[in-house]
């Protein structure tokens, strides 16, 4: 998994104008009427629902609301440790067994390290659930929780030891969408440092991202790390 679009959109575009994605993350959707057999035929990448905290009244009416038409997967936002995934596991069975699915059809993508407490958990994924995808670093709840610019010190602290906890679990870790999603000059510097620090793909929120950054993960580590200046983060 090299990247996944983020789209606030009620439903997916089709495959050819998501820049190549890995993934497709929805966010607030919709319930969808596109049957997972039919997506797949079409050639879409594999879509997640964006989900949380687990902890919301409404998870459970949330999912239900899908049952007709079953994502592929959950991107669980405001994963504080592996219990939380767990809970979701718990859910996800119930919804599979009701829509039809076999258990564990559904993989999850937890986007992790958003509070101070979160970050000092982080080693709490490794063997938690066989759902469990990849890592995403969730860096602008870290930053508002903590109340600090999203280049101060501790983000980059927090962003490390996610990429360690990633790497311990045996999971990819995604790198926090580009800090300006119109600068693809500076998504390349970030997905080249990225690819430096041990992350294995990216979040995006537009076709051209997901173009360039699954351009920059799909080449070796040695010509990345070749392309960045010496002043790159």
């Amino acid at each position: 998994m090299r990247s996944c679009l983020i789209l606030a959109d009620a439903a997916p575009p089709a495959f050819p104008a998501c820049g190549g994605a890995s993934a497709i993350v929805l966010k607030a959707p919709a319930p969808g009427r596109l049957p997972r057999g039919a997506r797949a035929a079409e050639g879409w990448p594999p879509f997640y629902l964006e989900v949380g905290p687990i902890t919301h009244p409404d998870v459970d009416r949330f999912l239900e609301t899908w049952r007709e038409s079953p994502p592929d997967g959950i991107f669980l936002k405001g994963a504080e440790n592996g219990a939380h995934v767990q809970h979701l596991g718990a859910k996800l069975a119930v919804f599979e067994a009701r829509a039809g699915l076999p258990d564990g059809a559904l993989g999850v993508i937890a986007a992790a390290a958003g509070t101070p407490a979160a970050t000092f958990d982080l080693a709490s994924f490794a063997g938690c659930s066989q759902r469990l995808r990849a890592l995403a670093f969730d860096r602008d709840a870290l930053a508002g929780s903590l109340g600090v610019a999203r280049a101060a010190a501790p983000l980059g602290l927090a962003r490390g030891l996610l990429v360690l906890a990633a790497a311990a679990a045996g999971l990819p870790a995604l790198d926090a969408p580009c800090r300006d999603a119109a600068d693809l000059a500076l998504l390349r510097k970030e997905c080249l440092a990225a690819r430096r620090d041990g992350f294995k793909g990216k979040l995006g929120t537009t076709p051209a991202e997901i173009a360039v950054i699954e351009e920059i993960f799909a080449a070796s580590l040695q010509e990345c790390v070749a392309k960045l200046p010496h002043s790159a983060p």
